[in-house]
């Protein structure tokens, strides 16, 4: 497990290209047939991934967590971003579809996950953070997100949120999670920016070409700088952070956050003109 340590806002305004990428952009997300994780210590976040391909693959705890097994003081949500599989949760299978999104209740000892097509594994995103109560595990499908219409063609950002655990959805701890899919045509999202001091956030880009890459703006208002990112790679942001970006063409992300609260409008917008 990478451990990535945030700086504080006067190392940032000294760091290079290099530092940048290497502090707040995880860019080893995934791997064919392993199980991928990192410890953020922001809100004590971890990012990880499964793509299981001919066997099962068992989430193990880590030396970090120093706990029994991984979820014995966790929650965590899981999204499947490709193919199909079944993720099993202490002896439960729950089937998952592309875009499906399963939660995991603190005290869950054992998580397995496979894939039903070796040749087109499943991408299961895994992202969690400490829990102090339990919640029931529960299995969204993508019908069944909160969908919410959001932007205009003309200003490049039309898209979709798709809010899976919230207040008003699937309950949890501290864990707020969904994604959003830009439209074609669109490229912007998160505009206008904004923070929120009251907890941090991760995004994993997804569904871009190759060749395509997604400019993530990142930084305080008053003093922005970018990281380009590619496919399947996360961008960490602290709570002093906006976290913005523009695509060289239409993709998909996942946002996820922890911290001291779960309302989703929490935040302190920082307007366009007001971006240096």
């Amino acid at each position: 497990m990478k451990n990535y340590m945030m700086p504080d806002l006067e190392r940032y305004k000294r760091m290079t290209t290099d530092e940048l990428r290497g502090t707040f952009l995880v860019e080893d997300m995934f791997a064919a047939g392993k199980i991928v994780t990192h410890y953020i210590d922001l809100d004590r976040t971890i990012v990880g991934s499964a793509v299981p391909l001919n066997e099962a693959l068992v989430l193990a705890t880590a030396d970090e967590l120093r706990a029994a097994y991984f979820l014995e003081r966790r929650e965590m949500g899981i999204l499947n971003i490709a193919g199909k599989g079944t993720v099993t949760a202490d002896g439960k299978a729950y089937e998952m579809e592309t875009l499906d999104c399963l939660y995991v209740g603190r005290g869950t000892k054992e998580l397995k996950f496979a894939s039903a097509d070796a040749s087109k594994p499943a991408h299961y995103y895994l992202l969690s953070h400490p829990a102090h109560t339990t919640h029931p595990t529960a299995l969204a499908r993508k019908k069944d997100a909160a969908a919410v219409p959001l932007g205009k063609q003309e200003s490049l950002n039309k898209r979709t949120i798709y809010k899976y655990i919230h207040m008003e959805g699937i309950k949890s701890c501290q864990l707020v999670m969904g994604f959003t899919e830009l439209e074609v045509g669109s490229g912007w999202n998160t505009m206008p920016p904004h923070t929120h001091l009251r907890r941090s956030e991760v995004y994993l880009y997804f569904n871009l070409p190759e060749n395509a890459r997604v400019f993530h703006l990142m930084g305080p208002p008053q003093e922005t700088r970018h990281l380009v990112v590619a496919d399947k790679q996360l961008v960490i942001s602290p709570s002093w952070s906006i976290h913005a970006g523009i695509g060289t063409q239409n993709y998909t992300f996942c946002w996820g956050m922890g911290g001291e609260n779960q309302a989703f409008d929490d935040m302190d917008a920082a307007p366009v003109p007001s971006l240096r």
